[in-house]
């Protein structure tokens, strides 16, 4: 690849962003971020699909394939000593998710 300038400022964004992500306070941070984001979407995703009354099925399966999508990504892995800051959210969002899908359900089941 050629070395222009927009290669080199991505490059140094990429750096710069790496950088800031290995403080374990960040890196905290945006996995509680990503868990509190994906309870909402739980929510989110079981009001809408409650409202239309329409493709439940499907939403149920293509959620399913969704998290188990991630979770062969999350635990492909044998160490998880140097997961990255992506893989991490990921994986709490899907938690999330599914916490948030659990919490719909019980709020309907009483």
């Amino acid at each position: 690849m050629q070395n222009t300038r927009i290669n080199i400022l991505l490059d140094t964004l990429i750096l710069r962003l790496k950088i800031w992500l290995q403080n374990p306070w960040r890196r905290t941070s945006l996995s509680i971020v990503s868990l509190l984001f994906g309870v909402f979407l739980g929510g989110a995703i079981s009001t809408i699909a409650g409202q239309t009354a329409e493709l439940d099925i499907v939403g149920a399966a293509l959620l399913t394939v969704l998290i188990e999508l991630v979770n062969w990504i999350v635990y492909r892995q044998r160490s998880q000593i140097n997961r990255s800051i992506l893989i991490d959210i990921l994986n709490c969002l899907k938690l999330g998710l599914i916490y948030g899908l659990f919490l719909e359900a019980f709020k309907l089941g009483s």
